[in-house]
Order: C-alpha cells, then sequence, then structure tokens
C-alpha cells in the first residue's frame, strides 16, 4: 500500500558521450543491464541525485582495459519510481530476507550451490561482484509478480569507498542507486546544466 512514492527523483547515468547524445536525440534508448552481478537485479541504473558520482563512475569506468566509454558523458533522467522495491524500507527488506530463504531452500532441493558475493579484484574491499544480492533480488522480484505485485523499480543505499575520515561511519564513494524496471518510469532525459554563478 506504501510502496508507491508520491513525487519525482533526479537520476543520473554515466555514460559515453556518443551514447549518452544518441540517447539525448532519441536516436536510442538506455538498455537494461542484465550481468549475474548487478547490484540490484536487472534495469537501467541511475545514481540518484548524485550528479558528480555519475561523472565519477564514468570517468573511473574509462580506465578498465573492457571499457566502451571513451569519453566520460552523464545524463540525468526525471523519474516516477512507481511502486519500488525501496530497501530503505523494512517491508521491503523483510520480503527480500523471504526471498533468500525461499532461494535457498530451492537451490538446495535442487542441488545447486547459493551464488556468493565476491570482489572483483585484491583492491575491490566492497565486493562489488554482488551475484548472491542479484540473484536475491530477482527472485523476490518473481516471488512477488506470482501474487499479482508488479515492481517498477529498486532503491537501495550504499556505503562504498573508504572511511572518509578515521573511525567514520561514512564512506566515499556512500550513494542511493536506483535499478529501473519498467522504462516507462524514466519520465525524460535531460542534459545536466551546470551551476550559474552570479
Amino acid at each position: 500500500m506504501y510502496s508507491s512514492k508520491p513525487a519525482y527523483v533526479f537520476g543520473f547515468h554515466g555514460l559515453d558521450e556518443a551514447i549518452g547524445r544518441a540517447v539525448l536525440n532519441n536516436e536510442t534508448q538506455l538498455k537494461h543491464s542484465k550481468n549475474s552481478y548487478d547490484w540490484l537485479g536487472h534495469g537501467v541504473y541511475f545514481w540518484e541525485n548524485s550528479f558528480e558520482r555519475a561523472r565519477q563512475y564514468a570517468e573511473e569506468s574509462q580506465a578498465r582495459k573492457d571499457s566502451t566509454i571513451q569519453n566520460p558523458f552523464v545524463i540525468g533522467a526525471i523519474i516516477d519510481l512507481g511502486n519500488c522495491l525501496d530497501l530503505l524500507d523494512k517491508k521491503c527488506l523483510d520480503l527480500l530476507r523471504n526471498a533468500y530463504n525461499e532461494l535457498e531452500l530451492t537451490l538446495k532441493e535442487a542441488g545447486e550451490e547459493l551464488p556468493t558475493n565476491a570482489p572483483f579484484g585484491a583492491n575491490d574491499f566492497d565486493f562489488k561482484k554482488r551475484e548472491l544480492d542479484c540473484a536475491v533480488i530477482r527472485y523476490a522480484l518473481e516471488m512477488a509478480a506470482d501474487e499479482g505485485i508488479y515492481f517498477d523499480s529498486v532503491r537501495a543505499a550504499f556505503w562504498e569507498g573508504e572511511e572518509l575520515y578515521p573511525n567514520a561511519g561514512f564512506k566515499t564513494h556512500n550513494h542511493i542507486q536506483l535499478c529501473i524496471i519498467n522504462p516507462d518510469c524514466i519520465k525524460g532525459i535531460f542534459l545536466p546544466r551546470e551551476k550559474q554563478v552570479k
């Protein structure tokens, strides 16, 4: 009853400039990410209200050997989260825990192992390869759909990076991430403006 979010949010998406400009000109659409390690399942990913974090992601992605980003770029989106699996909401967290328990039992009965969250490399202390989380969220969405409940988006907060200062509860890359399942939730795409100095 309370899963529908009443307001629009701004989301920012880091990508290659050529693709970003094509999206802005409605020549192509943002594509769903469908990796087994996606943090919030399959969908189009945005940084909620964080242009800087989207730009940082695009720049860091450019440096990877396998990157398709030649010129880091950021586009903005006006998003209606619709019926949101919001992992800042206790009810949604309970659904996710139940989905984990059901998935674990189903895989055990089939003689299969649960996927795991793991680091991508030696310096990945945030375990960015989230195959377990992705599988559990996807299973939760399937369980809900079996009950006639369809989620449009997934939202979660992540504590990521190094401590902001000694013994801090905050980290350098903290963010709220959005995974948009229903593309109709993306109401508009825009080129973010720089702040005007008076």
